[in-house]
């Protein structure tokens, strides 16, 4: 079963760079979501971690702050 990948980035992130990379050679769909520009997004991320650090990624119910490869692995089984 694929889980639900989102990921709040900012196109300067070298971190967000690195997990939308990780995704791509792991054929993980994700959904991106850019809240440099996208307020509505960005007002959700803020509401859902209480902080504006990027990248910040949610698969299902789970949220991490930062790209943590190996809590993401754990996660999605891979």
């Amino acid at each position: 079963m694929s889980k639900t990948v989102t990921i709040y980035s900012t196109p300067v992130c070298h971190y967000c760079h690195m997990a939308k990379d990780f995704f791509a050679e792991n054929n993980i769909a994700f959904t991106e979501h850019d809240v440099a520009s996208d307020l509505e997004k960005r007002k959700e991320m803020v509401d859902m971690t209480g902080q504006m650090g990027v990248p910040v990624i949610r698969i299902e119910d789970d949220v991490i702050v930062g790209f943590d490869e190996a809590k993401v692995k754990e996660l999605l089984g891979v």
